[in-house]
């Protein structure tokens, strides 16, 4: 049997060069080069078919008319709204920008959020995953050498495969993956319960006098476990309008975080005679998140925590370990795809996994592709800020204000239909010369 090679790639058919059509077939390419480019770059943009008609509200006379076919691309298209850089970096980037904007308001107000906001205790933690086995890496306590002895660069493929495959224990790390939220969710028990505790009261009257806020994200190491980025704010009793009481402090916060995520853990299923019990790994970072009005020496500002949770809100692990950004109907599609073996290993345990029926409310199979994690990337409470919701409305009424309205005698009737996702070779190809370069791997699909 030939030795394990932790870099090997499952091997993926090229597929056959399509064959473009030219770009006169079309009779107004100047109305086509308009239409793509009020896309923004969107590369998987929503086809639409149906009319738009505006007729008068007293003589039911026809004013304005608008049909999907007689549009230049011949249906009506409309952004896709895809958060994964890998399927739309466009509406990604959109994503990305209105989640920085989300949590730098919780950071230093703005968005109806007041600005004495910035004056809360507020830390940036990361809780990370436990190891269920030696894997590589560039550092190892403190070295940069790897325990294989190797020095690995940035973009080594190796990086968080296993040392040996053979002995990783891979029914843990999906079972911990799919328990992450769960997780989460107790973590953030315990951190109310250590606050009150710290205030000398009991928890069910924590609300009354405090408040704990906060908005994470979900990011996937190279070994392919979720680990999250959050940050978490102390507030009064009606969230950021309200000062926190004077016990509430920064070091209280951060010391709250440390005992809440030793505290946490969640029980899991029995497998093959063995009690799975899930909690946080011994690698935890907390740091004090301070004002732009103290930047000066400091490492951890709100500028810079937002930007970092916000690159992280468009990223899932086909971006860190180089699994699938789709689920999987049939686990024998997976041999069509070129990942590592490492993804696939995971996702091959999530499958046979999900046949269980003690496990059937972890759906493993739904979220193969997802390594067994099934939680929402980008998370907030209430209090914490805006919405995302909000500012995309915001976004809506500011173009609202510069579209010309139609007239209050007008009667608007409009009815479209979704008839597929994607664009046309042809128009792939026109769309990625008007926005400077290639947006994706054409696919088109419609509706049966």
């Amino acid at each position: 049997m030939p030795p394990h090679n932790p870099t090997t790639t499952i091997p993926h058919p090229e597929p056959a060069a399509a064959v473009l059509p030219s770009f006169t077939g079309y009779r107004d390419l100047l109305g086509l080069i308009r239409q793509l480019s009020s896309l923004g770059g969107c590369a998987r943009p929503i086809r639409l078919e149906g009319h738009r008609t505006e007729n008068d509200a007293f003589t039911g006379e026809i004013l304005r008319e608008l049909k999907s076919k007689e549009l230049p691309a011949g249906h009506l298209l409309v952004r896709c709204g895809n958060r994964r850089t890998t399927r739309c970096p466009s509406c990604a980037e959109l994503y990305r920008q209105d989640t920085y904007h989300l949590i730098a308001a919780g950071l230093r107000g703005g968005k109806n959020i007041p600005d004495q906001v910035a004056a809360h205790p507020r830390v940036f933690a990361t809780l990370t995953a436990p190891s269920y086995g030696p894997v590589h890496g560039r550092r190892v306590n403190g070295s940069a050498r790897c325990r294989c002895g190797r020095t690995h660069t940035k973009g080594d493929p190796i990086l968080g495969a296993p040392l040996d495959p053979e002995h990783y224990d891979y029914t843990g790390a999906v079972l911990w993956n799919a328990h992450a939220p769960a997780l989460w969710a107790r973590f953030m028990l315990h951190l109310r319960r250590t606050i009150a505790a710290a205030a000398g009261i009991p928890q069910r009257l924590l609300h009354r006098v405090a408040r704990v806020s906060y908005a994470k994200v979900a990011e996937y190491q190279r070994r392919g476990l979720i680990h999250f980025h959050a940050v978490i704010r102390l507030d009064g009793p009606a969230g950021s309008y309200t000062p926190p009481p004077a016990w509430a402090t920064p070091e209280t916060l951060a010391d709250g975080v440390h005992v809440a995520a030793a505290r946490a853990h969640v029980d899991g299923p029995e497998i093959d005679g063995r009690t799975y019990s899930f909690g946080f790994g011994r690698e935890l970072d907390v740091k004090v998140i301070q004002s732009a009005a103290f930047q000066a020496g400091t490492t951890i500002t709100e500028g810079k925590v937002a930007g970092y949770v916000a690159k992280y809100a468009t990223k899932g692990a086909e971006s860190a370990a180089g699994t699938l950004d789709r689920r999987l109907k049939l686990i024998a599609e997976l041999g069509q795809e070129t990942i590592p073996e490492h993804a696939a290993r995971m996702i091959r345990t999530a499958w046979a996994l999900g046949a269980r029926r003690d496990l059937g409310h972890l759906k493993l199979r739904a979220w193969a592709h997802m390594l067994g994690f099934r939680g929402h990337f980008s998370t907030k409470t209430r209090a914490y800020s805006t919405t995302l919701g909000a500012l995309r409305a915001a976004r809506a009424a500011w173009q609202s204000r510069h579209t010309p309205d139609p007239e209050p005698t007008t009667l608007v009737l409009a009815h479209w239909a979704y008839d597929g996702t994607g664009l046309t070779p042809d128009l792939e190809r026109l769309a990625a010369l008007i926005s400077g370069g290639p947006t994706r791997e054409p696919a088109v699909t419609t509706r049966a």
